[in-house]
Formats: C-alpha cells, structure tokens, sequence
C-alpha cells in the first residue's frame, strides 16, 4: 500500500500531480483556449486551445497535489481510531480489523482522485486480499470502510476545491 508517511507530506505526489495535470490540462485547453483567444483577439483555434492547455495544467497538477498534500494519513487513522466503533456496518472486530480497511480507502482516493468509488469498487476488491494486512476482514465487510474513508476525505477535498469530484451529488 503506498500510504504517505506523515514525515515525507512534504515530499511531491507525482500521480496526484500528473492526474491533476491532465485533468486541467483539458479543462484548461477548452477555457483557457477560448479565454486567452478572447484576450488576444487573434489567437483563436489550436494556437489558443494550446496556450489554455499549459495554463490548464499548470494549475490542474497544483490542484492534484493539493488534494494528496491534503491528506494526512496520521489525522485520518486517529479519527477512524475514535469513531469506527459508532458505524452502522460495523458488527464485532476491533479496529485493527477495520484500520486497514479504512487506510486503503483514503489510498485509493488519492490514487484515483477523479473516479467515484463505484467506479474503483470491483478494482479495490480485487486488490483487497494483497492489501489488507492483518485484517480479518473479507472485501464485502471491508469495502464499507473504505468507502466511508473515501467520501471523508472527497468531501474534505470538495471543501478545499469546489465541485463534485467524487461524483456523489454533494
């Protein structure tokens, strides 16, 4: 699992930058193309398509790392560490059975910052087994954990960067 370590959080996230670099690069190529085509006047079609592409990337890869940076993975296993125990999917097990599961959730955000959970679901089960540790947990009790884990650290993202990334409707 390539959970952060709390001290390298400084340390570059280059997926989360390279996701956020294609995702703004897009986005930016169609705004910042017709943005800066509409500043210059003449620089309309690919050539400001391309000017709005690199400035679309620009601020998409900050954007990317922002959202892994944001992630502190000591916060996030003290808080499920306090609070796992009042979920209603959990039926017995201690919170070393539900800890990994809820680690590999917040993982699987920043590595796939811009997909819903349900679209990574079956992936994640797959990949559960090599994941899971000590976890006594099979994929269909652990899932929930780490869905719950997932949407706790989106919504914290959608606070930080508006909008609905992890496509849930809030």
């Amino acid at each position: 699992m390539s959970i952060q370590n709390p001290a390298d959080k400084d340390k570059s996230h280059p997926v989360a930058t390279g996701t956020g670099a294609v995702v703004g690069g897009a986005a930016g190529g169609i705004a910042g193309g017709a943005a800066a085509g509409a500043a210059v006047g003449g620089m309309t079609g690919p050539v400001g398509a391309a000017v709005g592409a690199v400035a679309g990337a620009v601020v998409g890869a900050l954007a990317g790392k922002g959202i892994a940076n944001a992630v502190d993975p000591a916060v996030e296993d003290q808080y499920w560490r306090d609070n796992y125990s009042s979920r209603p999917y959990v039926s017995g097990g201690s919170y070393d059975d539900y800890g990994p599961a809820y680690r590999y959730g917040v993982d699987a955000y920043t590595r796939y910052p811009n997909r819903s959970f349900d679209d990574v679901e079956s992936d994640l089960g797959r990949d559960w087994n090599t994941q899971r540790g000590s976890s006594s947990l099979e994929w269909e009790r652990a899932k929930h954990a780490s869905r719950d884990a997932w949407h706790r650290v989106s919504n914290a993202a959608e606070r930080a960067i508006p909008g609905d990334s992890d496509r849930d409707g809030r």
